[in-house]
């Protein structure tokens, strides 16, 4: 697991990327007062100006907008409540852009400042429009200075911490390495303050974070006994998550001390590298589904359905669904769950949760003849779905067979290429009594699989 130190030609594809994106902590970038220090953010300016002046471009996510405020406002520690936090963040953000605006003016270089929330990376042309504005910014010279907006986010809608907002920063910006730098000089294999423990230079894959325990770290304000007023929000635990999220995009990461960055930077045998996978990234949007979204609500999907959301990567139909819960628009993230309760995936639903009820064990074809041409459509698009439970265990479990309907279920005769959907060609509606075994028909009244639901009308 521990291996030695690389050498600086083993991180190449660090010191080589044409675009890096560094993130810094709170906790980086503050006095044990809370207040900005100065000579933190003028020595990280300097590392990245360097950078630049190589070649590279750089896209900075700096925390500190609430720890920021806390002072001008004169608030002894991190606000509990939503309003409070938003209120140090609108104060703070824009003394920190001012302060990295006049650092990186002493090297010749113009920063941009970039608020991001949630929905900016989940929805697509939220996104579309984040990348062309940081693309832009580069394009034209200027250092994007990233930040989650604070003042109007809230705890449905935020990141939770800027390190799983640099790492799809990184996916968005099609960056070629990222550097996450804070207070720790990388991850260790035990806690460095209780006894011995050695720091973890490379980490290939998840296996070789087998048995380690990571720390959560402190909300700003929440004291310790080294330090009463702790600023990050972040722990080592998000940090490595966050680099597990890009590696598997295909961008390695460096987990590094801020007083090291200059090194990180250039490849250097600093902190812990994350080697990145293999392979065609994924859709920005399906990381942040699969690992920073918050459902909504959650769909119950029958054996069929769940087949082949998971096994044929097919969209998810109406038919497929035998009930839901929460409270969701369209476009919300909701899990998809099997007869059990297990979630197996997340996606972007396309109806909201009102509406779903009258909608279940319906084909689409059914459901258009009936409601109109809108309605033919998936309830979840598989090109907006990741799936959370890649491989069942032992195995997609045999379902009852279905009489009076065909020898090709279960599943199949629900239609091809969607999760539980029928095909419509035998509207359900025409049978007088519901079929027996998985690919039961609908209540004709209802338009449910459970009775006393009303149906839609047309």
């Amino acid at each position: 697991m521990t291996v030695p130190d690389t050498a600086t030609s083993e991180r190449a594809d660090i010191a080589g990327a044409s675009r890096v994106v560094v993130k810094v902590g709170s906790s980086s970038l503050t006095t044990p007062d809370g207040e900005i220090d100065g000579m933190r953010i003028g020595a990280l300016a300097a590392a990245l100006a360097a950078r630049r002046q190589d070649g590279g471009q750089v896209v900075l996510v700096s925390s500190g907008a609430i720890a920021s405020g806390l002072a001008p406002l004169g608030l002894p520690r991190r606000p509990r409540d939503l309003a409070t936090q938003q209120a140090a963040a609108s104060v703070g953000q824009g003394l920190l852009i001012a302060r990295y605006t006049a650092a990186f003016a002493r090297h010749g270089n113009r920063t941009g400042q970039v608020l991001l929330s949630a929905d900016d990376l989940m929805r697509r042309t939220h996104y579309r429009n984040a990348q062309r504005t940081l693309d832009r910014l580069l394009e034209l010279g200027v250092l994007p200075v990233v930040n989650e907006n604070d003042t109007v986010a809230t705890d449905e809608i935020r990141f939770g911490d800027n390190d799983r907002l640099a790492a799809l920063v990184a996916h968005v910006t099609r960056a070629g390495a990222l550097i996450l730098l804070s207070d720790v000089d990388g991850l260790y294999d035990g806690d460095p303050r209780r006894g011995e423990a050695q720091r973890i230079t490379e980490v290939r894959d998840r296996a070789d974070l087998e048995g380690i325990r990571l720390g959560r770290g402190l909300k700003a304000g929440q004291g310790t006994q080294d330090n009463q007023k702790a600023q990050g929000i972040g722990g080592m635990a998000t940090k490595v998550e966050a680099a597990m999220i890009a590696s598997a995009a295909g961008i390695p990461t460096v987990v590094a001390d801020a007083a090291s960055a200059a090194t990180a930077l250039c490849g250097g045998p600093v902190g812990t590298y994350f080697a990145a996978a293999r392979g065609r990234r994924p859709a920005t949007r399906l990381l942040w589904l699969k690992h920073a979204a918050v459902a909504h609500g959650s769909l119950r999907l029958d054996h069929g359905a769940v087949e082949a959301v998971v096994k044929r990567r097919a969209s998810l139909l109406p038919a497929g669904i035998t009930g839901v819960e929460g409270t969701f628009d369209a476009g919300d993230p909701v899990n998809l769950c099997d007869e059990n309760g297990t979630i197996v995936a997340r996606g972007l639903v396309n109806y909201d949760a009102t509406e779903i009820p009258g909608l279940m064990g319906r084909s689409t074809r059914w459901l258009a003849s009936k409601l109109g041409p809108e309605y033919e459509r998936e309830v979840v698009h598989r090109d907006d779905l990741v799936i959370v439970l890649a491989v069942l265990a032992g195995g997609m479990p045999p379902a009852p067979s279905c009489r009076r309907c065909c020898r090709r279920c279960p599943g199949r005769c629900q239609g091809r290429g969607s999760a539980g959907g029928r095909t419509g060609r035998r509207p359900p509606g025409r049978r007088s009594r519901p079929r027996r075994g998985t690919c039961r028909s609908a209540d004709p009244g209802t338009g449910s699989t459970s009775p006393g639901r009303p149906w839609p009308r047309s």
